[in-house]
């Protein structure tokens, strides 16, 4: 279910594949995240890493009567702490989603699917 807005100009419709590119891209700017994962983890409990064009695999966006729900997939870096990279991950794609499409932002929450080593 996309979100409608109007405006003197006339209606806009934002998808929803459109916001979870918007955070995709986002998250994967913080610092501590190597990239996204899809929602399913492969076998042997290995994450798949997606490419920039399938963010919104890694995205779950749920829109509630107060507000947007962000579920997201990512795999972190190896070697920091965990809690300051999901904390600061959060404040991110909050911020961003706010900025841009002018929605209130409910909830983000942050799934690490893996933890790989930089190359």
């Amino acid at each position: 279910m996309p979100i409608n807005k109007s405006t003197e100009y006339g209606n806009i419709s934002i998808s929803l594949d459109a916001i979870a590119s918007l955070a995709g891209g986002a998250i994967t700017e913080c610092y501590g995240v190597v990239g996204m994962a899809s929602q399913k983890s492969v076998r042997d409990g290995w994450a798949e890493l997606l490419k920039k064009e399938n963010y919104s695999r890694g995205v779950v966006v749920s829109n509630q009567e107060d507000g947007l729900v962000l579920d997201l997939y990512i795999i972190a870096l190896q070697g920091i702490k965990l809690s300051e990279v999901v904390l600061e991950a959060q404040k991110r794609v909050k911020y961003e989603i706010e900025k841009v499409l002018e929605v209130k932002c409910k909830e983000v929450n942050i799934c690490v699917q893996g933890v790989r080593l930089l190359k």
